[in-house]
């Protein structure tokens, strides 16, 4: 188990008080089993983020439902397992659900964990969303500059030159000046 699973895992023994039931998911490499924890009725919530990881992180798509659930949960210790595992699982329907999430302006405190997950997919669906993100992330006296942050740093990564004009517009913040620069930077000349 690598460091990120160990302590993924380890949060949520704590969040079921190391019940058997816990010990049972956490050992269990019937998949099918796993499987019917994020359909099987009255489970707890810790159970389904177990079993969900799991299968995510073992490449099996029938968690995806569940992941895609937990990655706009008000937790971020959720929503950044279950990026971790969607990033993991590899279904192509991952940037899509992504890209609905980081640009859900009812949901936009939540975003965090979508938009870096659409950085690290890179996926033809990443830069448009994060630049519509990050233009509405502009205005004034909005209150979610990490998300806006995450999406320069995002754009910046992906180096995509559709994001130049909102990048340019975002050097003029304060607090995403330095890192909008960088993104420039990266920009390929155009």
């Amino acid at each position: 188990m690598d460091e990120e699973s160990r302590t993924v895992t380890e949060r949520i023994r704590k969040e079921s008080g190391g019940t058997p039931a816990f010990d049972r998911l956490a050992a269990t490499s019937d998949r099918d089993e796993l499987a019917a924890v994020l359909t099987a009725p009255q489970q707890p919530l810790w159970a389904r983020e177990l079993a969900a990881y799991r299968l995510g992180v073992a490449g099996d798509r029938r968690a995806f439902e569940s992941l895609v659930l937990l990655l706009n949960h008000r937790d971020p210790h959720r929503c950044a397992a279950a990026a971790q595992a969607l990033a993991v699982l590899g279904d192509p329907r991952t940037a899509r659900a992504a890209a609905a999430l980081a640009t859900n302006e009812l949901r936009v405190a939540y975003a965090l964990h979508p938009v870096r997950l659409l950085t690290q997919l890179r996926a033809p669906e990443s830069a448009p969303a994060l630049i519509t993100t990050l233009r509405r992330r502009l205005a004034p006296h909005d209150p979610y500059r990490t998300v806006a942050l995450a999406c320069v740093e995002g754009l910046g990564s992906l180096a995509d030159p559709r994001a130049r004009d909102v990048l340019t517009e975002a050097s003029t913040h304060p607090r995403l000046a330095m890192a909008a620069a960088a993104a420039l930077a990266r920009l390929p000349a155009g």
